[in-house]
């Protein structure tokens, strides 16, 4: 299982654990993962996922899963949650814009 967030695909950083004597090693900052299950109103059931604290603060800054779902970017999403975002567009009717390469 990576450590990534499936909603706002987060990972890990790296940087440096620096000493009082300002010796500088190399360490990871991993972010803060959570399993949550949430409610898709779209869908009536329930979505587990693996996101972000930071994430679910945002899912809930804006009004539920499916609404977050809908305002993402298909190129930050984990393929889970860009099949749930099709799946949820398809019930509410919304057009799937899909982005042709160049």
């Amino acid at each position: 299982m990576s450590r990534r967030c499936e909603l706002t695909a987060k990972g890990p950083q790296t940087g440096h654990k620096v000493s009082h004597s300002n010796i500088k090693t190399k360490r990871r900052f991993l972010p803060n993962l959570v399993n949550v299950t949430f409610m898709s109103d779209a869908l009536a059931r329930n979505v587990r996922l693996r996101v972000s604290t930071n994430a679910l603060k945002s899912v809930d800054h804006n009004g539920g899963l499916d609404k977050f779902l809908l305002k993402a970017k298909a190129e930050v999403l984990s393929p889970r949650a860009l099949d749930l975002k099709r799946a949820i567009q398809k019930k509410v009717g919304k057009p799937v814009f899909v982005k042709k390469a160049s």
